[in-house]
Parts: structure tokens; C-alpha cells; sequence
């Protein structure tokens, strides 16, 4: 097909033969076909070029969180029998917005070569990369072949996650965990619970044997069943709270919260005011799944923390609760978080004061009425890792 540059000068062209009609010029009549011609042979050019080419893409690797590097590798093999003519390679990420471009030098039989590129990782979402292209143009630029080399795949950037303590463990009656306390798997159980996969450093005197032929791995009997936490994060992503820069914050802090009760091997939930409530689960499926819809959450119009609050209400189902929103909120819902406090076995707020995202914005310390619910209060001064930890360090010293 012709680039733009081709259409230019068979336009052009045909505006000689015209003037040249007109007046009577016969150079002009020279110059229009001088420039058929180059059109002409262009386009003969790139479709007699055969070239045949396997090309595959991996990312290194394919979730990664903001801020965090990601690396494309590109592995290019001449499949044909011919030696390759100097190609042009592109690689689309973000819908085109921005474009990866090289250039592949000739290649022999059978010959591979190989490239790589970073992508950028600033923003939390996901990202389409590719479809591959490849294209070959002639030497004057008037003509180009693309064709696909390798298929579109997908980059996902969880939010920015800080490292921070978990969510405290919760004391009382939780009908949904299997005890009060952790305890150490394997040494004080005598009630059969599961047989699961041996682990390095398990004891081989609870190996079970059956089990073990049938499936020719080794299984261990778990006579324990195991103690698990329960965290609940919400996070209020209306638009009548937020602006984007304390929309990024709150989803960010959201994360961190997720991520540290799953270093935690606690059972998470996550609800979120756009009616997305991920239920109780663990493992890395799991977690994977609730940071990729913090990955790409928006504010929205529609939703209500209230709605969201008073399912928790009802629901009581223990374990320790982590609720997530901004100054935008109003004193109804601070006071709607702070009455689950006899529904949760701890309850946490994180408001992110103006200051926070606004830089001509004061520190607002008025906050009362939250009962015994613990405030984190992230403030210019106090941001979000610093306030958090100052909480929940003096909820365990008073613990």
C-alpha cells in the first residue's frame, strides 16, 4: 500500500499531466511520469520482497506494581528460505498512544535476533501491547507492507503499594475462622482436617502414604485446621469525594492494606462503592484479582459508602475491618464506619485530609465521633505509611 508520502506524489503526478495539458508544457509530461513511475516501481518492489518471519514477545513480568520496572523481550527468527531485507519493527502499547520502533538489519536463513525494551509502569491499569508489526518499505518511502508478527498481549499495573504493618489480629469470637489464635500446623492437632502438599521442612512422620502412591507426590495429613484472619477493605471511590489526586492515594492505600493482610495469610475481602465485593478468599488468585480491579477502578457518580456500611452491618462477620475514603466524606458516613465497631473485632479508618493532595490546603484535625474506631489520618505532614504505622502501633501497645 502507499505511505502518505506515496499518495502525495501520485497526486502530484496527476496535477502535472493536468498543468501540463493546460499549458502546454511538455517537460511537465516527464516529470508526471517520472513520478508514476517511482510509484509504480514502489509498489512492485514490496510486493515481490518475500520475507518470512517468526517473531515472539514476553514480558518480564506481565503484573508488575507502579513504579516497578517491566521489561519486553522480542525474539525475531527468518523462517524463509531467503535472506531478509531490512525491516522495520513497532510494537503498539496503550492502544498506539505510544509506539516501541526499531529496525531489524538482514537476516540469514534460520538467523535470530533479538531486542528489548522497558515500558512505562508511572500509571496503575491495564495495558494492551502489540499486535507486533512488521513492515518493509522501499528505499524512497513510498510504499509499504505491514504485516503482523505476534500477537497483542497485556500489561497489568497494580496500584503503588507501601509496606506497611497488617490490619492487628482480631480477639473474640469469629465464627469464620477456625480458632482464636494462630497455631502451629502439624504438632498439636488430633482431629483429621486435610491432606495438602509436602512442604520444604515438613515433618515426614505425617507423611500420608495412600494418598502419596495414589498421586505420586507426597501429601501430608494436617491434622489442624488452620488459623486464618479475616481483613475486610473498603473503599469509597465516589466522585463526591474525590478528585484524581486522592483517588490515585485511597487506591494506592487500599492496596497496601490487601497486601499486607496477604503477607499476613489472612482472608481478604475487598468492597468497593462501584458494587464490586470480591467475598472472602486467600491465595495468590485471589489477591491477584482484587489488585487488578484496584488497577483499574475510576470515581464514579453512582454508589454509596452508606449502602456498602450497612451491608457490613448486617453481615457482622468478624475479623478486622479497614475502610478507606477522604475529607470529601460526610459526617454521616464517619459515623456509620464508627458504629461497626461492635459488629468487627477492629475497625480502622483512613482519611486522607485535603492537605493530603491539595498543596495549598491546611491540616484539618477536627475529627471526632468515630467511637473506638482507630483514625489514621493522613495529612501532608503524616502521609499514608507514616500514619498507619503510628496506628495500628499504638492499638498493639494498648492491645
Amino acid at each position: 500500500m502507499l505511505t502518505r508520502r506515496g499518495w502525495f506524489l501520485a497526486a502530484g503526478g496527476g496535477v502535472l499531466v493536468l498543468a501540463g495539458r493546460l499549458l502546454g508544457i511538455s517537460e511537465l509530461f516527464a516529470l508526471a511520469a517520472a513520478s508514476s513511475t517511482l510509484v509504480i516501481g514502489a509498489l512492485v518492489y514490496v510486493h515481490v520482497s518475500r520475507f518470512s518471519l517468526e517473531a515472539t514477545r514476553e514480558l518480564h513480568p506481565p503484573r508488575v506494581h507502579a513504579g516497578s520496572p517491566s521489561r519486553v523481550e522480542l525474539t525475531v527468527r527468518n523462517a524463509g528460505p531467503r535472506r531478509s531485507p531490512v525491516l522495520g519493527v513497532r510494537d503498539p502499547f496503550d492502544g498506539g498512544r505510544r509506539w516501541a520502533r526499531f529496525l531489524l538489519a538482514p537476516l540469514a536463513p534460520g538467523e535470530v535476533a533479538r531486542a528489548a525494551y522497558r515500558l512505562p509502569t508511572e500509571t496503575r491499569g491495564v495495558f494492551d501491547l502489540g499486535p507486533l508489526q512488521v513492515h518493509l518499505s522501499d528505499p524512497f518511502g513510498v510504499a509499504a507492507l505491514r504485516l503482523p508478527a505476534a500477537p497483542a498481549t497485556q500489561l497489568t499495573v497494580y496500584p503503588h503499594v507501601d509496606v506497611i504493618p497488617p490490619l492487628p489480629f482480631t480477639l473474640g469470637h469469629d465464627p469464620h475462622s477456625g480458632v482464636d489464635h494462630p497455631t502451629a500446623l502439624g504438632h498439636g492437632g488430633e482431629d483429621f482436617y486435610a491432606l495438602r502438599p509436602y512442604e520444604q521442612g515438613d515433618d515426614l512422620r505425617r507423611v500420608h502414604w495412600p494418598s502419596t502412591a495414589k498421586t505420586g507426590d507426597l501429601m501430608i495429613r494436617q491434622d489442624e485446621m488452620p488459623w486464618q484472619g479475616r481483613a475486610t477493605v473498603v473503599l469509597d471511590a465516589r466522585r463526591t469525594v474525590h478528585n484524581a489526586a486522592s483517588l490515585e492515594l485511597a487506591v494506592s492505600a487500599a492496596a497496601s492494606v490487601v497486601s499486607a493482610a496477604w503477607r499476613q495469610r489472612s482472608l481478604i475481602r475487598l468492597l468497593s462503592t462501584d458494587g464490586v465485593d470480591s467475598s472472602f478468599g486467600a491465595g495468590t488468585a485471589h489477591v491477584d484479582a482484587v489488585l487488578e480491579h484496584l488497577a483499574t477502578i475510576e470515581a464514579h457518580r453512582h454508589g454509596s459508602l452508606a449502602a456498602v456500611l450497612e451491608t457490613l452491618r448486617r453481615e457482622g462477620q468478624g475479623g478486622a475491618l479497614a475502610v478507606v475514603t477522604s475529607a470529601g466524606a460526610g459526617d454521616d458516613d464517619l459515623l456509620r464506619v464508627g458504629r461497626l465497631q461492635g459488629r468487627y473485632g477492629g475497625v480502622v479508618m483512613v482519611l486522607f485530609e485535603r492537605s493530603s493532595y491539595e498543596p495549598t490546603a491546611r491540616d484539618d484535625a477536627r475529627r471526632g465521633a468515630l467511637g473506638r474506631t482507630r483514625l489514621v489520618q493522613v495529612t501532608r505532614r503524616a502521609p499514608f505509611p507514616v500514619a498507619w504505622h503510628e496506628a495500628v502501633s499504638r492499638a498493639r501497645q494498648l492491645a
